[in-house]
């Protein structure tokens, strides 16, 4: 059988679908899809494209270096980048359209400086308790009394007002929304009217209605993964994007207590063969999901077999006669019979975010047929 080595088979159907269910689901006003991380490793531009034609009104990344690369593609919907180190070139992401997302008074005022020849498209932050980046509550009064000058001088244009949720508890939750719309209010005394105001990313705007407001920031729900412990995403009406597969590089039949990779944490229990897929944690696939992870090798599902090395791992096919060349479903969509990216995150410990986004360069990324 031919095909890459290894392979990320991206639906950007599905993703255009959830993004369309998402967006019906919610109600927002609007939706913004994030394409961060190159697209939660789906690839950030086809993710992005997908996203739009689903319904996005706008698009999300981390930074500018994620931005520049979506415009470079020749992606002109609206944008945010919101994480910024020292000495951002605020000046050409303003040239390039790029709305930024803003985290403290010097950095309001660098931005303002950036936007002298042409109006900054600001994204205010507000930290309501999840201990990251945004303006603490105690500076929340200068922010918006310069924002509001800025404003007046037409160096910005205060483009929206955000916060992010810790998803403690609905709770928990809840309490950062008080103290959002504490700020909204306190932003208005200072004559500071954002566009949209924006809190809830997937988990918050599928559960607590409330947080939704003007736009919502959907990321791993576009890309058909549920964030939630209790439900699936079939149960939300979702379709997984990326199947990950890699072809049987070497079939060897090996006596009953063969060892399988480094330091022999699987032994065969019998006369047996051992298949060797070409992935790896190299690959970003989990060194701790080794001797747990499932594999599907013609339309069976086994398990991973040892130590998962840099470059491959051993699945224990038993009498299967499988071959060299054979497709190896790591992950993908459970309707297909394909193992899910939760099964490995809960092989490895870890959440389905980290799992799809952690897949390297090495992978092949193809659209899915």
């Amino acid at each position: 059988m031919s095909g890459p080595l290894r392979e990320a088979a991206i639906d950007a159907a599905a993703i255009e679908a959830n993004t369309r269910t998402l967006r019906r689901l919610t109600r927002a006003r609007e939706l913004i899809a994030v394409v961060k991380a190159n697209g939660y490793g789906h690839g950030a531009v086809a993710a992005a494209r997908a996203a739009l034609a689903g319904g996005a009104s706008r698009l999300g990344v981390a930074d500018l270096a994620e931005a520049h690369a979506l415009r470079d593609a020749g992606i002109t919907a609206p944008l945010i980048a919101w994480l910024h180190g020292p000495g951002a070139d605020f000046r050409r992401a303003v040239g390039a359209g790029i709305a930024l997302g803003v985290s403290s008074v010097s950095q309001l005022r660098e931005v303002a400086a950036a936007g002298e020849a042409s109006r900054a498209a600001v994204h205010l932050k507000l930290e309501t308790g999840l201990g990251r980046n945004g303006a603490a509550p105690s500076e929340w009064d200068r922010l918006f009394s310069e924002a509001a000058h800025a404003e007046r001088q037409g160096r910005i244009r205060v483009e929206g007002l955000f916060s992010h949720l810790s998803g403690t508890s609905p709770d928990e939750d809840r309490a950062q929304l008080t103290a959002f719309e504490d700020g909204l209010r306190r932003a208005a005394q200072h004559g500071v009217r954002p566009d949209i105001a924006h809190l809830a990313a997937t988990a918050a705007a599928i559960d607590l209605p409330e947080t939704r407001l003007d736009a919502v920031r959907i990321g791993v729900g576009i890309y058909g993964l549920s964030p939630f412990e209790d439900r699936t995403s079939a149960d939300l009406g979702l379709v997984p994007a990326m199947t990950l597969r890699g072809r049987v590089a070497a079939v060897r039949r090996v006596p009953a207590g063969h060892g399988a990779s480094y330091g022999y944490r699987y032994r065969a229990p019998r006369e047996t063969t051992f298949a060797l897929v070409p992935l790896g944690y190299a690959d970003g696939i989990p060194r701790q999901a080794s001797n747990a992870a499932p594999v599907a090798i013609r339309g069976q599902r086994f398990r991973v077999a040892g130590t998962i090395a840099m470059d491959q791992f051993v699945v224990d096919v038993g009498d299967v006669a499988v071959e060299v060349g054979d497709e190896a479903v790591l992950f993908g969509d459970p309707a297909s019979g394909a193992p899910s990216a939760d099964e490995w995150a809960a092989a490895a410990g870890t959440i389905n975010y980290e799992i799809v986004t952690r897949i390297g360069g090495r992978v092949t990324r193809t659209e899915a047929s």
